[in-house]
Protein backbone atom coordinates (compact mmCIF):
# COMPACT_ATOMS: atom_id res chain seq x y z
CA UNK A 1 0.00 0.00 0.00
CA UNK A 2 1.24 3.65 -1.15
CA UNK A 3 2.39 5.75 1.91
CA UNK A 4 1.34 9.62 1.84
CA UNK A 5 3.52 11.54 2.34
CA UNK A 6 3.03 15.22 3.70
CA UNK A 7 3.82 16.61 0.37
CA UNK A 8 1.11 14.50 -1.03
CA UNK A 9 -1.30 15.52 1.73
CA UNK A 10 -0.07 19.23 1.25
CA UNK A 11 -1.29 18.92 -1.95
CA UNK A 12 -4.55 17.07 -1.58
CA UNK A 13 -5.33 20.40 0.47
CA UNK A 14 -4.08 22.70 -1.89
CA UNK A 15 -6.42 21.20 -4.19
CA UNK A 16 -9.36 20.66 -2.04
CA UNK A 17 -9.04 24.82 -1.01
CA UNK A 18 -8.70 25.40 -4.70
CA UNK A 19 -12.12 23.29 -5.12
CA UNK A 20 -13.54 25.77 -2.14
CA UNK A 21 -12.41 28.74 -3.91
CA UNK A 22 -14.03 27.71 -7.02
CA UNK A 23 -17.58 27.40 -5.37
CA UNK A 24 -17.46 30.22 -3.56
CA UNK A 25 -16.66 32.96 -5.93
CA UNK A 26 -20.12 33.03 -7.78
CA UNK A 27 -22.19 33.65 -4.45
CA UNK A 28 -19.41 36.65 -3.11
CA UNK A 29 -21.42 39.45 -4.95
CA UNK A 30 -24.48 38.39 -3.13
CA UNK A 31 -22.99 37.19 0.60
CA UNK A 32 -19.60 38.79 0.53
CA UNK A 33 -16.83 37.52 2.36
CA UNK A 34 -18.48 36.04 5.23
CA UNK A 35 -18.95 33.36 7.12
CA UNK A 36 -22.28 32.26 5.35
CA UNK A 37 -20.59 31.96 2.09
CA UNK A 38 -17.56 29.88 3.53
CA UNK A 39 -20.52 27.60 4.78
CA UNK A 40 -22.38 28.04 1.67
CA UNK A 41 -19.09 26.81 -0.33
CA UNK A 42 -18.64 23.85 2.10
CA UNK A 43 -22.11 22.08 1.47
CA UNK A 44 -21.48 22.09 -2.39
CA UNK A 45 -18.42 20.62 -2.22
CA UNK A 46 -19.62 18.57 0.78
CA UNK A 47 -16.74 19.42 3.00
CA UNK A 48 -17.20 19.01 6.90
CA UNK A 49 -16.72 21.61 9.22
CA UNK A 50 -13.11 19.88 10.97
CA UNK A 51 -11.96 20.10 7.10
CA UNK A 52 -12.95 23.89 6.41
CA UNK A 53 -11.08 25.04 9.82
CA UNK A 54 -8.07 23.31 7.97
CA UNK A 55 -8.29 24.85 4.92
CA UNK A 56 -8.84 28.46 5.99
CA UNK A 57 -8.44 28.48 9.82
CA UNK A 58 -8.15 31.80 10.14
CA UNK A 59 -12.37 32.03 8.35
CA UNK A 60 -13.33 33.34 5.23
CA UNK A 61 -10.92 35.86 5.23
CA UNK A 62 -8.13 32.87 4.24
CA UNK A 63 -10.25 31.86 1.97
CA UNK A 64 -9.56 35.74 0.30
CA UNK A 65 -6.05 35.97 0.83
CA UNK A 66 -5.99 32.67 -1.10
CA UNK A 67 -7.95 33.97 -4.13
CA UNK A 68 -5.43 37.14 -4.01
CA UNK A 69 -2.50 34.61 -4.07
CA UNK A 70 -3.99 32.34 -6.56
CA UNK A 71 -4.79 35.24 -8.70
CA UNK A 72 -1.22 36.49 -8.14
CA UNK A 73 0.06 32.49 -9.21
CA UNK A 74 -1.94 32.18 -12.43
CA UNK A 75 -0.69 36.01 -13.70
CA UNK A 76 2.89 35.01 -13.19
CA UNK A 77 2.21 31.78 -15.47
CA UNK A 78 0.72 33.93 -18.20
CA UNK A 79 3.57 36.41 -17.78
CA UNK A 80 6.16 33.92 -18.63
CA UNK A 81 4.55 32.74 -21.65
CA UNK A 82 5.32 36.06 -23.22
CA UNK A 83 8.41 37.07 -25.04
CA UNK A 84 9.44 39.22 -22.43
CA UNK A 85 13.00 39.40 -23.08
CA UNK A 86 11.69 41.06 -26.50
CA UNK A 87 9.31 43.60 -24.33
CA UNK A 88 10.31 47.50 -22.91
CA UNK A 89 9.93 47.35 -19.33
CA UNK A 90 6.90 49.21 -19.76
CA UNK A 91 5.40 46.84 -21.77
CA UNK A 92 6.08 44.40 -19.58
CA UNK A 93 4.23 45.81 -16.32
CA UNK A 94 1.47 46.78 -18.84
CA UNK A 95 1.07 43.24 -19.45
CA UNK A 96 1.44 42.27 -16.23
CA UNK A 97 -1.72 44.58 -14.83
CA UNK A 98 -3.95 44.05 -18.07
CA UNK A 99 -3.36 39.74 -17.28
CA UNK A 100 -4.14 40.47 -14.27
CA UNK A 101 -7.70 42.47 -14.82
CA UNK A 102 -8.39 39.70 -17.34
CA UNK A 103 -8.08 37.23 -14.50
CA UNK A 104 -10.05 39.04 -12.66
CA UNK A 105 -12.91 39.86 -15.22
CA UNK A 106 -15.28 36.94 -14.55
CA UNK A 107 -15.41 37.99 -11.58
CA UNK A 108 -15.73 41.56 -11.42
CA UNK A 109 -18.41 41.86 -8.64
CA UNK A 110 -16.64 39.41 -6.15
CA UNK A 111 -13.52 42.11 -6.54
CA UNK A 112 -15.88 45.04 -5.81
CA UNK A 113 -17.10 43.24 -2.85
CA UNK A 114 -13.58 42.18 -1.66
CA UNK A 115 -12.37 46.12 -1.98
CA UNK A 116 -15.11 46.75 0.74
CA UNK A 117 -13.76 43.83 2.55
CA UNK A 118 -10.32 45.23 2.46
CA UNK A 119 -10.58 48.81 3.40
CA UNK A 120 -12.63 47.28 6.57
CA UNK A 121 -9.79 48.71 9.37
CA UNK A 122 -9.19 44.98 10.70
CA UNK A 123 -8.15 44.04 7.18
CA UNK A 124 -6.33 47.11 5.71
CA UNK A 125 -2.90 45.64 6.49
CA UNK A 126 -4.11 42.50 4.30
CA UNK A 127 -5.56 45.10 1.32
CA UNK A 128 -1.77 46.63 1.37
CA UNK A 129 0.23 43.74 1.84
CA UNK A 130 -1.93 42.05 -1.07
CA UNK A 131 -1.43 45.10 -3.46
CA UNK A 132 2.31 44.70 -2.71
CA UNK A 133 2.57 41.44 -3.17
CA UNK A 134 0.88 41.72 -6.38
CA UNK A 135 3.33 45.02 -7.93
CA UNK A 136 6.16 43.17 -6.84
CA UNK A 137 5.27 39.90 -8.64
CA UNK A 138 4.67 41.81 -11.86
CA UNK A 139 8.29 43.63 -11.36
CA UNK A 140 9.98 40.35 -10.81
CA UNK A 141 8.35 38.57 -13.72
CA UNK A 142 9.46 41.58 -15.73
CA UNK A 143 13.23 41.03 -14.87
CA UNK A 144 13.55 44.24 -12.33
CA UNK A 145 17.16 43.38 -10.52
CA UNK A 146 16.73 46.90 -8.58
CA UNK A 147 18.13 46.09 -4.78
CA UNK A 148 18.75 49.87 -3.21
CA UNK A 149 15.96 52.52 -2.56
CA UNK A 150 14.79 52.07 -6.07
CA UNK A 151 12.60 48.47 -5.53
CA UNK A 152 11.20 50.28 -3.46
CA UNK A 153 10.00 53.19 -5.87
CA UNK A 154 9.52 51.17 -8.88
CA UNK A 155 6.68 49.20 -6.65
CA UNK A 156 5.13 52.43 -4.75
CA UNK A 157 5.01 53.87 -8.25
CA UNK A 158 3.17 50.17 -9.44
CA UNK A 159 1.32 49.65 -6.60
CA UNK A 160 -0.62 53.28 -7.17
CA UNK A 161 -1.10 53.10 -11.14
CA UNK A 162 -2.35 49.44 -10.54
CA UNK A 163 -4.86 50.54 -7.88
CA UNK A 164 -6.04 53.59 -9.64
CA UNK A 165 -6.73 51.00 -12.75
CA UNK A 166 -9.02 48.55 -10.97
CA UNK A 167 -10.49 51.24 -9.36
CA UNK A 168 -11.32 52.72 -13.45
CA UNK A 169 -11.61 48.73 -14.46
CA UNK A 170 -15.10 48.17 -12.25
CA UNK A 171 -17.02 50.66 -13.68
CA UNK A 172 -15.81 50.58 -17.93
CA UNK A 173 -18.44 49.68 -19.67
CA UNK A 174 -16.46 50.36 -22.64
CA UNK A 175 -16.15 47.39 -25.31
CA UNK A 176 -13.30 44.67 -24.59
CA UNK A 177 -12.35 47.29 -21.59
CA UNK A 178 -10.42 49.37 -24.24
CA UNK A 179 -11.03 52.22 -21.97
CA UNK A 180 -9.16 50.99 -19.20
CA UNK A 181 -6.30 49.83 -21.70
CA UNK A 182 -5.96 53.49 -22.59
CA UNK A 183 -6.28 54.78 -19.01
CA UNK A 184 -3.70 52.36 -17.77
CA UNK A 185 -1.49 53.24 -20.91
CA UNK A 186 -1.50 57.06 -19.85
CA UNK A 187 -0.97 56.34 -16.38
CA UNK A 188 2.22 54.27 -17.01
CA UNK A 189 3.12 57.11 -18.94
CA UNK A 190 2.98 59.85 -16.06
CA UNK A 191 5.09 57.11 -14.13
CA UNK A 192 7.77 57.10 -16.28
CA UNK A 193 7.78 60.52 -16.53
CA UNK A 194 8.19 61.29 -12.60
CA UNK A 195 11.88 60.72 -12.55
CA UNK A 196 12.92 63.57 -14.73
CA UNK A 197 10.40 65.54 -12.95
CA UNK A 198 11.77 64.77 -9.65
CA UNK A 199 15.11 65.46 -10.71
CA UNK A 200 13.49 69.11 -12.35
CA UNK A 201 12.19 69.99 -8.58
CA UNK A 202 15.80 68.94 -7.07
CA UNK A 203 17.41 71.33 -8.95
CA UNK A 204 14.93 74.22 -8.88
CA UNK A 205 15.30 73.31 -4.55
CA UNK A 206 19.47 73.81 -5.64
CA UNK A 207 19.54 76.86 -7.54
CA UNK A 208 17.75 78.93 -5.24
CA UNK A 209 19.19 80.35 -2.01
CA UNK A 210 16.50 79.64 0.21
CA UNK A 211 16.61 76.85 3.10
CA UNK A 212 14.64 73.87 2.40
CA UNK A 213 11.02 73.82 3.23
CA UNK A 214 8.32 71.03 2.61
CA UNK A 215 5.96 73.49 1.92
CA UNK A 216 8.39 75.37 -0.98
CA UNK A 217 8.50 71.61 -2.46
CA UNK A 218 5.09 70.54 -2.18
CA UNK A 219 4.60 73.72 -3.74
CA UNK A 220 6.63 73.02 -6.62
CA UNK A 221 5.68 69.72 -6.94
CA UNK A 222 1.78 70.18 -7.78
CA UNK A 223 3.53 73.20 -10.21
CA UNK A 224 5.31 70.55 -12.01
CA UNK A 225 2.36 68.21 -12.32
CA UNK A 226 0.14 70.40 -13.65
CA UNK A 227 2.50 70.08 -16.72
CA UNK A 228 2.07 66.42 -16.94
Amino acid sequence: MKRTTATDADHDLLQLRRQLLAAALPHVPFDGWSQSLLTLAASEIKCDAVTVARLCPGGVIDLLQFWLDETDRIMIERLTTLPLLEMRIRDRVTAGIQIRLEILTPYREAVRRSMTTLALPQNAALGLQSVWRSVDAIWWAAGDTATDYNWYTKRTLLAGVYSATLLYWLDDTSADTIATRMFLDRRITDVLKLPQHIKKIRDKMRMTTLPWSPTRFSRLWRKTFTEL
